[in-house]
């Protein structure tokens, strides 16, 4: 992961500062939304899309019926739970800029697809729970934000209830996660008497009629603290209050420094109701104003920057089934740098093919369209048949290998058992797709004939039979197998990972990528072979690098 904050040398075919790819790419903000579940996170999402003008009514996830549907969780498994358990790709225009907003899971059982998502965009915003503060789930998506030197705005959501003091909120922010802080906007009361929040960063009042689904009004303006206009449109309880608070915040807050927000050692937090659309247009201001545009990539070889004349980019997600009538896979392409033009033909530089790209899209969740060009910092779909994979670099010709991309071994492993036996070989294909998806692990056995299957979290197996069985068309059952972890396997010396391959038959696998696993029975078992065979390196976490 060091090789994600290196900065290697310059780019040979760099645009000038001021040429089309460089306007381009100042006016896009590509970033992602983390949080603990039930945060608010897909509430946030979905406010955002309609500040930004993408949709018209925002879907509650708790509700009935069509309202039902979020946009972002399109996953049939996503509208029954009410949870997300993979990241979603939502293009819009808001303030001249285009948005590339990234909702991720917040569930711990679906973390591997949020840490992909991390490498392939420029900023996030933490969503916290006004009530709970930073949770566990919040720290750890922080943590790998922060291995990027990521910057992070905070939205402290769910203000409309009962919450924790503001202040104390803020203090809980730099202590936990060792940032500064400086609030942008600041609530206006709280609970049953929330009525909004002040916006320090402009030094105003947009005072938004509560409204949870339909576009929010324009609302009323007031500028500055001592606008009569605020007495009249705020009781004087609230009135008093939000003086005496914002006199205070600013009093013990450094101020708003934008290369420390950048560099990603200070946040800007900004509190609200993502339900009441109390707080999301300051947020969704912010963001265009702040957020950077797109950044410099990493690869083994150099870091590419986006105003490069010369395409280049890289697949940081699959996704199968989006379609479940055509059975497609899309891969999500992340553009570093260069001007994206439909039909161009790049080269993949794993296989050393050139492929032709005359379908790409660009997302509304599951909804998408053709993407006719595109810049880098956008993210397009590319849709293919198994030839793409995670981590894959397509350029134009120069041999890149983009790095960051990160796989976790397993700590969770079940047999898969058929409950009709014909289907085998169905069995195979979809495991293996999901697998490219990034969905899961899923190892053959050197001896036997099972499929084992790894995951991070439990309730990835409950999804992962729900998805084989609705989009595959195959029931499965997952069943305790004598195996509890997994362990990829690499030497320096090809001749001793064969010969240790070759004795150890019995405790052997392949991964999807063909590459050799050594399953343990226990912990004892890994750390025997581990130090009975120094030679050979026992891998947690591998990187992927095409």
């Amino acid at each position: 992961m060091d090789s994600l904050s290196s900065t290697p040398a310059t780019a040979p075919n760099a645009t000038s500062a001021d040429g089309p790819v460089a306007q381009a790419v100042a006016k896009r903000r590509t970033f992602a939304i983390i949080s603990h579940p039930d945060a608010g996170k897909t509430t946030l999402t979905e406010k955002l899309l309609l500040f930004g003008g993408a949709i018209q009514l925002a879907g509650a996830v708790k509700a009935r019926g069509d309202r039902r549907r979020a946009r972002s969780d399109w996953m049939k498994v996503e509208q029954e739970r009410g949870i997300s358990v993979t990241s979603a790709v939502m293009t819009y225009d808001y303030a001249g800029c285009t948005f590339n907003l990234l909702d991720t899971p917040g569930h711990e059982d679906f973390s591997e697809d949020t840490y992909r998502t991390l490498t392939a965009v420029d900023s996030a915003v933490m969503v916290i729970d006004a009530a709970k503060g930073i949770e566990a789930q919040t720290r750890k998506l922080f943590e790998v934000c922060r291995l990027r030197d990521m910057p992070i705005a905070t939205f402290v959501n769910k203000m409309d209830r009962e919450a924790r003091d503001p202040f104390e909120l803020l203090d809980e922010v730099e202590q936990t996660l060792a940032l500064d802080v400086t609030p942008a906007s600041w609530p206006i009361g709280m609970g049953k008497s929330f009525l909004g929040c002040y916006d320090l960063i402009r030094d105003r009042l947009i005072l938004v009629a509560r409204s949870k689904g339909e576009k929010p009004d324009e609302g009323e303006l007031c500028s500055g603290l001592d606008d009569p206009k605020l007495d009249e449109l705020l009781p004087g309880w609230a009135v008093t209050e939000l003086r005496e608070q914002v006199e205070m915040a600013r009093g013990l807050c450094p101020p708003f420094d934008l290369q420390a927000y950048r560099e990603g050692t200070l946040t800007p937090v900004y509190f609200g109701s993502a339900l009441n659309n109390f707080g999301v247009r300051e947020l969704l201001q912010g963001l265009a104003e702040i957020a950077p545009a797109p950044r410099p990539q990493p690869t083994a070889e150099r870091a590419i920057a986006p105003e490069e004349g010369k395409v280049s980019g890289f697949v940081f997600k699959i996704q199968a089934n989006m379609d479940p009538k055509h059975r497609d896979r899309i891969a999500f392409f992340r553009l570093a740098s260069g001007h994206f033009k439909r039909g161009m033909k790049l080269r993949q530089v794993r296989t050393g093919k050139q492929i032709t790209l005359h379908n790409p899209v660009l997302f509304m969740a599951q909804d998408r369209e053709t993407a006719e060009e595109a810049w880098a910092g956008d993210i397009i779909g590319i849709p293919n048949h198994g030839n793409l994979h995670l981590g894959d670099a397509l350029t134009e010709g120069e041999e890149l290998h983009f790095t960051g991309i990160p796989a976790f071994a397993p700590e969770l492993l079940q047999r898969v058992r058929l409950t009709d036996p014909l289907k085998a070989k169905h069995v195979g294909r979809a495991l293996q797709q999901l697998a490219e998806e990034g969905a899961a692990r899923v190892f053959k056995p050197r001896l036997g004939s099972d499929w084992i299957v790894g995951v991070v979290g439990a309730l990835q197996f409950d999804v992962l039979a729900d998805r084989i069985r609705t989009e595959y068309d195959v029931p499965v059952i997952f069943e305790p197998t004598t195996w509890i972890t997994a362990r990829w396997l690499e030497a320096e010396d090809a001749q001793s990972l064969k010969a240790f391959c070759d004795a150890n038959q019995a405790s052997l696998a392949d991964d999807h990528d063909a590459q050799p696993v050594f399953l343990a029975r226990n912990t004892w078992h890994l750390d025997d072979a581990a130090k009975t065979n120094p030679e050979i390196r026992f891998l947690k976490t591998r990187e992927r690098v095409y």
